[in-house]
């Protein structure tokens, strides 16, 4: 089964596509699609559906895991991150595709087994769980390939 893990955000998206054999994981792709800060809101979120779009077109995934919104202090950020989800999800259900979502403390437990690991952690153990030659970059990517993850080890197919 192929998964999509999305760490959803205006100003950058990132993306892990994982396939899963078995209890086996293996990294497709990932990266993190970036909209111009000087473009009107409508047009950075038409770039984010565009590119999911994509993705979904192109790897056909049978699920879909999104990180849920952490608010925090930033009630901007926080209004930006809800934007970003809801073109996930609207991409998402235009094919069909179930999307689960995932709180931070989920991600990094399923990562590292410890809610509250630093980011450098869960990069560190993504590229450790994935067999990856390197470290996942950017944060975003890395962090989007955590979400697939967690989405690959909480749905596994009954044999």
């Amino acid at each position: 089964m192929i998964v999509l893990g999305i760490d959803p955000g205006t100003a950058a998206t990132g993306y892990g596509v994982l396939e899963r054999t078995g209890s086996r994981l293996r990294a497709v792709d990932h990266g993190c699609f970036t909209t111009d800060p000087t473009t009107a809101l409508p047009d950075r979120l038409l770039a984010i559906h565009g590119a999911i779009t994509d993705l979904i077109e192109s790897h056909g995934p049978g699920l879909i895991g999104v990180e849920r919104l952490f608010f925090n202090k930033n009630v901007q950020t926080a209004f930006a991150v809800g934007q970003a989800r809801g073109v996930v999800m609207l991409a998402a259900a235009e094919h069909g595709i179930p999307v689960l979502e995932y709180g931070p403390h989920e991600v990094k437990i399923a990562v590292t087994g410890h809610g509250r690991a630093p980011k450098d952690q869960v990069q560190r153990m993504v590229q450790v769980v994935l067999g990856l030659a390197s470290l996942p970059t950017p944060d975003d990517a890395a962090d989007a390939l955590a979400v697939a993850i967690c989405l690959a080890h909480a749905h596994r197919p009954v044999a």
